[in-house]
């Protein structure tokens, strides 16, 4: 019965994949009733969705807590959006020959009044499975463009801030429109906004991602494939895609210079993008050998802690006040 779930159905001109997430209690063991299975059951399908999807899982005694824990989460992190706990955080993307700081990488932070900073892999996965992502992507976009334009307002040179899509954003028919209003709202220069997709996310429906990078294109703003590597790529998609980047995962990063495999990717994706015209970035540069080993293969641009971990926007300020000369007037 698994197969025939997985097996690919055509609709019109798309072929779509079904994958099945399944929880099951057992009786007599961990409940009598149908009601205390079925709700056991349900916390055992949403930790089958946890831990990858398309499988199994059956319900044991710990998962209570952990399904407690997660229902706390949904419901604080609701209040956190109405009560403007979220913050933003950037992290410097510079270039590694002419020590430039081209570039910041928007990163949503969440400090709750009690347990203070939540990791972003902990409630970003919430927000997703209740649909606030798309709220708070939005917010992100807009408060991004913000503060990149109060950036070139205090005479900082004109730079590139990044902000990843999330998957539900990017399937949205009106995210293109939201991504201008946003520009209008803020009076950003699209060629200043860089969106973020994951190539595991725009595989999933090429046309349609192709139509709406279009769109985007057509605005002005630059797009960069992030965590490259590590989905499920298609070359033969890639290059009907429009965008300009490509961000070597930080995961083939670590092991530079002396693993074999992380210097053969990473020299693979390097050249493979100079072919296609593409710019390259590699994120995760932690060391002066893993930033020499990219520069010599034709890599310049790195992001990491080797530069600055994800700072608030007040210590961007005065990181960029060491690095570069503020002018008299926005540009």
């Amino acid at each position: 019965r698994h197969r025939q779930i997985n097996e690919p159905i055509t609709v019109g001109e798309h072929v779509l994949s079904v994958t099945a997430s399944v929880g099951c209690s057992q009786y007599p063991d961990y409940g009598s009733t149908a009601e205390s299975l079925l709700a056991q059951a349900d916390i055992a399908m949403y930790r089958a969705k946890e831990i990858g999807r398309d499988c199994c899982q059956r319900y044991t005694a710990d998962m209570e807590s952990n399904s407690k824990e997660r229902l706390f989460l949904r419901d604080q992190l609701r209040i956190a959006l109405e009560q403007r706990q979220l913050s933003l955080h950037y992290q410097p993307q510079l270039n590694s020959v002419t020590n430039e700081v081209f570039g910041m990488e928007a990163l949503v932070r969440w400090k709750h009044p009690e347990r203070g900073f939540i990791s972003p892999s902990i409630f970003i996965e919430i927000a997703e499975e209740t649909g606030m992502i798309s709220q708070i992507g939005d917010w992100v976009l807009r408060e991004a463009c913000l503060q990149n334009r109060r950036w070139q307002d205090q005479g900082f040179l004109p730079m590139t801030v990044s902000v990843n899509v999330s998957a539900r954003q990017f399937r949205d028919d009106g995210y293109a429109l939201s991504v201008a209003s946003a520009l209008s709202d803020t009076g950003l220069s699209p060629q200043y906004l860089e969106l973020e997709l994951t190539e595991s996310m725009i595989v999933q429906d090429v046309n349609g991602a192709v139509a709406t990078m279009k769109d985007l294109a057509a605005l002005g703003v630059q797009m960069a494939i992030d965590d490259f590597g590590t989905g499920f790529s298609s070359l033969s998609a890639l290059k009907r895609f429009p965008v300009s980047r490509l961000k070597i995962d930080q995961s083939f990063v670590r092991g530079l210079p002396f693993d074999e495999s992380d210097v053969a990717i990473a020299s693979a994706v390097i050249s493979m993008a100079q072919k296609l015209g593409l710019k390259v970035i590699a994120e995760g540069v932690e060391t002066q050998a893993q930033a020499e080993f990219l520069q010599t293969a034709g890599c310049n641009d790195i992001q990491g802690y080797l530069i600055s971990r994800a700072v608030s926007s007040e210590e961007v300020d005065e990181f960029l006040s060491q690095r570069q000369p503020r002018h008299l007037k926005a540009v």
